[in-house]
């Protein structure tokens, strides 16, 4: 089950003074959050990363102990829909907040986006945005032929890894040189690419595994491999 937090942070950029003026606090790189929520039956915890990372608790303020319900696929009761409903609001108003809309969902994809703008004027088009499942997937393009050079986009890790994890995930498929492919393969972070020619394009996970310059260096390849 995808996370409540995952879903309504996706794309957004968390603003540090925003978050100040609405209640986080600052513990060495996390900011915390507690705030009641349902007619204070319930509390809501929530601890941002200085990444962006977002975790959350739900505590039954009667009990004191955690709201598990919220996130049993299988608890589907009435009370269960309301209190999942009302820290749902509460997670979105916090969105409107505290944070500014970006392209995309990682910090790392975002800061490429800026990259590729700064190194090649070049900004990402949106060609499934018709699509609810596709619509964050972006395609960087040569203006002179309108290939694609770059495609990012949010998949779960589990199509990657073959483990079935249903974690959401940014990738950035770019293309290789045929020789490159088999050891590239090997390198914690890359993948044969999704959806693309194994044999000439990777996908490359931008979670922080590897460095923004390793990628910016991918990326200047692919440029140069689709740009005739």
């Amino acid at each position: 089950m995808i996370q409540i937090e995952e879903t309504v942070f996706a794309r957004k950029r968390w603003i540090e003074s925003k978050m100040l003026a609405y209640g986080f606090h600052k513990t060495n790189e996390t900011y915390i959050l507690e705030k009641p929520f349902l007619d204070g039956n319930f509390k809501a915890i929530l601890s941002v990363t200085s990444k962006g990372l977002v975790t959350g608790k739900v505590m039954d303020r009667m009990t004191q102990d955690e709201y598990y319900q919220l996130r049993q696929e299988t608890s589907d009761g009435a009370y269960v829909h309301t209190v999942r409903s009302a820290y749902l609001s509460l997670l979105k108003e916090i969105a409107t907040s505290c944070c500014g809309d970006v392209l995309f969902a990682s910090t790392q994809a975002n800061r490429l986006t800026q990259a590729i703008l700064d190194n090649f004027q070049v900004r990402p088009d949106f060609p499934w945005n018709h699509s609810a499942r596709y619509q964050s997937y972006g395609a960087f393009r040569h203006s002179s032929n309108r290939k694609w050079f770059a495609l990012i986009m949010n998949v779960k890790r589990g199509v990657l890894d073959k483990d079935g994890n249903s974690g959401q995930v940014d990738i950035i498929n770019v293309k290789i040189r045929p020789e490159q492919a088999e050891q590239l393969h090997r390198i914690p972070g890359i993948y044969p690419a999704y959806h693309m020619n194994h044999k000439t394009w990777i996908s490359v996970v931008l979670d922080e595994t590897l460095p923004d310059e390793r990628i910016l260096e991918f990326i200047d390849t692919s440029y140069q491999l689709t740009i005739h």
